[in-house]
């Protein structure tokens, strides 16, 4: 386990204050018979750094490359799975999953995608409970926008709550990023919003617990993916003979009909093609 390079200061600045703390508490109690109470009392500061120190642990993860899945960019619970109306920057609306990280939680945060940057700012902002409704748009927080190879946008959030009054963004307008990388720090608590294309199927649900860079949150439709990178959607062969049942040479096994699952996968991609009409699938 390696330590974050933004808990040196902290981690040095806490440790000589426990260590002169420590020292003047022994000085104090150690002519008064309270062997015991001094014991205790350096335990116990003992115990506060090493949970500081471990607060800015930087753990080793496999770093996983998917282009059809969007992953956590931090660990904790997710709070929120709902559609937003999102103005800052896409003007669109957006399915946005929210998760929230409890102080014990590793406050790393990763790139829920690869891309280019398209879109950061820094917002001054207020200090409320990471859990407030009100924290998305009035809290102090980072917003960045990265746009994938196949054009689609996605934005995330890095929100101080009522503890955390750190935020730390590596992001740079322009620059191209890979999925999983470390992109930010959040120092002690608060929250990330994901705010993904409004069409995207969530794969979490509020409640379940996530680990950034490991845990997908989102995949996108497999059929409507390929119609927008124009590539054809592979289909079922069409069935030999009469009856549903498509014969086989080798050993004369028989196996169900296709045509159900490729009619409806026609109709449907009949439909995608043509987003702004109002035909029905027989008129495509």
């Amino acid at each position: 386990m390696k330590i974050n390079k933004e808990g040196y200061k902290i981690i040095g600045i806490t440790g000589l204050i426990c260590l002169l703390l420590g020292t003047g508490i022994y000085r104090l109690l150690s002519s008064h018979d309270n062997g015991t109470l001094v014991w205790v009392l350096v335990v116990l500061m003992l115990l506060f750094w090493f949970f500081i120190v471990a607060f800015f642990r930087e753990p080793r993860r496999v770093k996983i490359h998917d282009a059809d899945l969007v992953f956590s960019p931090c660990d904790g619970r997710v709070v929120v799975t709902e559609p937003v109306h999102e103005s800052e920057y896409l003007d669109r609306e957006m399915m946005q999953i929210s998760i929230f990280m409890s102080i014990t939680n590793v406050h790393m945060n990763w790139l829920p995608v690869g891309g280019v940057v398209e879109y950061f700012k820094y917002h001054p902002g207020r200090f409320l409970v990471a859990w407030h409704p009100k924290s998305s748009t009035e809290n102090e927080r980072t917003t960045t926008v990265v746009r994938l190879d196949d054009g689609r946008h996605v934005l995330f959030r890095q929100i101080a709550g009522l503890i955390a009054r750190r935020i730390v963004s590596y992001m740079k307008v322009g620059e191209r990023v890979k999925q999983n990388d470390v992109c930010g720090f959040i120092k002690f608590g608060s929250r990330i919003d994901v705010l993904l294309p409004k069409d995207s199927e969530v794969l979490v649900e509020i409640g379940d617990p996530v680990v950034g860079s490991q845990t997908p949150i989102e995949t996108a439709d497999e059929i409507e993916r390929r119609i927008r990178r124009r590539r054809p959607v592979s289909l079922p062969r069409p069935c030999n003979g009469a009856g549903g049942i498509r014969r086989t040479r080798s050993a004369g096994r028989s196996e169900p009909d296709d045509s159900a699952r490729r009619d409806k996968l026609n109709e449907r991609t009949c439909c995608l093609r043509l987003p702004h009409s109002h035909a029905t699938p027989s008129a495509c």
